[in-house]
């Protein structure tokens, strides 16, 4: 049972080659999600050189934390108690297939060990965490649709255990060039009230 209220404080959206916080576009690009990605990064200033050796997910997840992140004046100097909940649908296939491939190719048979890290969807996380320097709690959940009851729950939890102060929460789904990210951050303090509705009147707009 989730005792004191919570609330979101910021939220990012990245979808349809848009970057938008609070609602609000900060990023547009026509062209691939690569192009896209890469010119969000340089468009952002966000200074991170092993951004263009990350998987295209973890690209993804870390555009829209340092969004949020940054609206929310978090710096690794800073070392808050902030616990990282993600989740999606197709895990870390994406990166999974592109191992696959380098494995099958017997040509050339060498699997990176650069994609192979990768293969896992929780890295993502670690990317951001190693940035702001988060130590505290981080999990990422595989849902077959977006799950708010699940990112309300937990988070919640974490905050009335003491074991977060804040949280950043959501979804980030990369899959065959569809991407889809939502990512808030959610604590005792903030303009909007943590609940399913609100989360999903999020996710959906």
């Amino acid at each position: 049972m989730h005792d004191n209220k919570s609330y979101i404080s910021s939220f990012c959206r990245i979808k349809n080659n848009h970057v938008t916080l609070n609602g609000d576009t900060v990023f547009s690009k026509e062209g691939t999600y690569s192009e896209f990605i890469k010119s969000a990064y340089k468009n952002l200033d966000i200074k991170y050189p092993k951004f263009f050796k990350m998987d295209r997910l973890s690209k993804l997840a870390f555009i829209a934390a340092n969004v949020v992140l940054n609206h929310e004046n978090v710096t690794p100097e800073q070392e808050e108690n902030i616990a990282i909940v993600f989740s999606n649908k197709a895990s870390s296939l994406d990166s999974d297939r592109t191992h696959q491939t380098s494995i099958q190719n017997k040509e050339n048979y060498y699997p990176s060990p650069a994609v192979f890290v990768y293969t896992l969807p929780n890295i993502c996380i670690g990317e951001i965490s190693i940035k702001y320097k988060l130590y505290s709690e981080n999990s990422f959940f595989i849902f077959d649709n977006f799950n708010a009851k699940h990112l309300l729950t937990y988070a919640n939890n974490l905050l009335d255990t003491k074991k977060a102060d804040k949280v950043l929460c959501g979804w980030v789904e990369y899959d065959g060039n569809n991407y889809d990210a939502l990512l808030y951050l959610v604590g005792n303090k903030g303009k909007t009230e943590h609940n399913t509705t609100e989360i999903n009147t999020l996710y959906n707009s």
